[in-house]
């Protein structure tokens, strides 16, 4: 909102310093300032008033140490995230941009999801919350609509660069073509880093291109209903998701930069992507809200982010990296969600598998998710989320290097 009206007050009356609102720059600088004073202002207001209407967690009882001390501390802290997302984004970024709809959408669909599991949970005392299989349709339904706007929208393109001999014919240059519609996406360790989806159906004819919505759809619903599962089984302990999630936020909002800027995509030989630059306007709201709902939730929390943040969290990062090309570099950069989820799918079915074999259930992890494996070998659990940090770093530093190994 304030880019259009600083807009007109440049245009209209020339106003000194309103022009500094074309800068995505000075916008990403606004954003992150001010998420971080909502989340860290208003959402101490936010927990209070969890607290005054008894709106707690509900802990299971895992046997874990200090387990019991967090009954009760307030719940449905990702009100706090989302909220403090939302207002920058609405005031800072061009709320035209195709990137920014699906972002905004993304972030109100998923949190609506995470908000219905935690009324249940909160509320109706079921802790069971909402049904798997309802989160599951969710999922899928953001995805159906993520992956037909990414496919069918006009203003989703890329610009090839081609290669122009010089008079001599011994210097290449490169030039940037026009915008075209195109499934190619980024894919580390392969020639240029670049794939396109219709390649693989080549077997179908001449005319196999017109069909790769049927299986760049479903990889859409796929990455979504994964990254957003794994985030959810990561916030197991303080601090865990939020200051993991800001680590591969802040490493996609480095990729969305340098894709939709021509002079930074040309210089480092990748993918120009036009108008995603304005994702990183989002991606610096998302940061700050991050890391100061990060304030409050780091060990002891003061509250938990619930599936409200938690589901939140993984959609919005699920398609930030399909819109910016880089979902392929998911299982690098989001490792620790990765590593959460299969350890939860490999804890349950080696125990079912041993247990119709042998007659007894045994198991692979002393507790899935892994963070609570450390937790029962009696490692304290800031130690735990420290170290976990420390990992994601190194992976988004991996991912980043990736783009280069070719």
């Amino acid at each position: 909102m304030l880019y259009y009206l600083f807009e007109y007050l440049e245009n209209t009356y020339n106003l000194p310093g309103a022009g500094l609102f074309q800068y995505l720059s000075f916008r990403s600088a606004m954003s992150v300032i001010t998420s971080l004073i909502i989340a860290t202002v208003f959402g101490k207001r936010i927990i209070n008033f969890l607290r005054r209407k008894q709106i707690g967690e509900t802990v299971r009882d895992l046997g874990l140490a200090g387990q019991s001390e967090k009954a009760g501390t307030p719940t449905m802290g990702g009100i706090i995230i989302i909220l403090a997302t939302l207002v920058p984004v609405l005031l800072f970024t061009r709320l035209e941009n195709i990137y920014v709809i699906l972002l905004i959408i993304t972030t109100l669909w998923m949190g609506m999801i995470g908000f219905l599991d935690d009324y249940i949970k909160t509320f109706k005392k079921d802790k069971g919350g909402l049904p798997g299989k309802f989160k599951v349709f969710g999922q899928v339904v953001l995805g159906v609509a993520v992956g037909c706007t990414l496919y069918f929208h006009d203003g989703v393109t890329i610009k090839e660069k081609i290669e122009l001999e010089t008079e001599n014919q011994t210097t290449l240059v490169r030039s940037v073509g026009e915008e075209i519609k195109s499934t190619k996406t980024t894919i580390p360790f392969v020639p240029n880093n670049e794939f396109e989806y219709s390649d693989l159906l080549t077997w179908m004819g001449d005319d196999y291109a017109k069909y790769t919505w049927l299986l760049f759809i479903p990889i859409v619903i796929l990455i979504i209903t994964a990254v957003s599962n794994g985030a959810n089984l990561t916030d197991g302990v303080d601090g865990l998701a939020a200051g993991t999630s800001a680590i591969i936020v802040l490493t996609l909002g480095i990729f969305a930069w340098v894709s939709g800027n021509i002079i930074f995509s040309d210089y480092l030989d990748i993918m120009y992507i036009p108008r995603t630059g304005e994702i990183a306007v989002f991606i610096s709201a998302f940061v700050g809200a991050l890391i100061g709902f990060l304030w409050y939730n780091a060990y002891p929390a003061q509250v938990f982010m619930g599936d409200t943040g938690s589901l939140t969290i993984g959609g919005i990062i699920a398609v930030i990296a399909i819109t910016i090309r880089k979902e392929w570099l998911i299982p690098i950069l989001c490792g620790i969600f990765l590593i959460e989820n299969l350890s939860v799918i490999m804890q349950v079915s080696w125990f079912k598998y041993t247990k119709k074999k042998f007659g007894e259930g045994r198991r692979i992890f002393r507790m899935s998710p892994l963070h609570h494996h450390y937790q029962v070998k009696g490692m304290h659990e800031s130690k735990i989320v420290t170290r976990f940090w420390i990992v994601g770093i190194f992976l988004a530093i991996l991912a980043i290097v990736t783009l280069k190994i070719r």
